[in-house]
């Protein structure tokens, strides 16, 4: 019998099978970390990385409504969004699948594909935020310097910038240095919590933890923004 770590992964172009389409809903689901196992098509194709609108993505569909119809998913609607979940019937399936070696593994997941792409940009981007910000300090210390002293715009203009680059250098920290690579068995949410925090007191703990809001998220390093 196969064991399912000796299993080949599942072919980049060829659609997914059944089973793939069962072990992706039981990734997905797995991921999301709700009270619900029930998941949409869209975080199905996510965790099977297949484009939304390809022929891979209809055969899934496909899928999913012979799975529903043999009895091994159900659905549901939340928000008039179509959800998938397992029923005991689908994960015996799966199960039986896996002893079998008859399910591939799944492609890379949505949650470690974010981190890998959080930490190549880290490395890319932090040296750029490091000057930048550098830059900044240097500029406050000549507005300490002037002679007459700086007027007030200018301090509310630099303090704004400081602010910002000082965020981006500690969110891009924190993705290169200090999130650790998810493992797949659980899902990978923020808590927003580090170690040390349980010698806090309630409200420094509040203060810290809004601070992390957003931290993983890279989109907010535009300076644009």
């Amino acid at each position: 019998m196969s064991k399912p770590d000796l299993v080949p992964p599942m072919p980049p172009e060829e659609p997914p099978s059944a089973e793939a389409v069962l072990a992706a809903i039981e990734r997905a689901a797995r991921h999301r970390a709700r009270e619900t196992g029930a998941v949409p098509a869209w975080a199905i194709t996510e965790h099977l990385d297949v484009p939304r609108r390809s022929q891979r993505a209809r055969r899934a569909r496909t899928h999913l409504e012979a799975l529903e119809a043999a009895g091994s998913l159900e659905t549901s609607r939340r928000h008039g969004v179509t959800m998938w979940e397992l029923t005991a019937v689908g994960r015996r399936r799966l199960r039986a699948a896996r002893a079998a070696g008859r399910v591939p593994d799944l492609p890379e997941s949505p949650q470690h594909r974010a981190w890998r792409n959080a930490r190549t940009a880290a490395a890319n981007e932090i040296e750029r935020f490091t000057r930048r910000l550098s830059a900044d300090l240097d500029q406050a210390a000549r507005l300490l310097e002037a002679d007459p002293p700086a007027r007030s715009d200018a301090w509310f203009e630099l303090g704004e910038r400081i602010q910002r680059a000082a965020w981006r250098l500690a969110s891009a920290g924190y993705c290169l240095r200090e999130w650790s690579e998810p493992d797949d068995s659980r899902a990978d949410i923020d808590d927003r919590v580090e170690p040390g925090d349980e010698k806090l007191d309630s409200a420094e703990l509040a203060r810290r933890r809004a601070r992390r809001l957003g931290r993983r998220n890279i989109t907010l390093w535009d300076e644009r923004r």
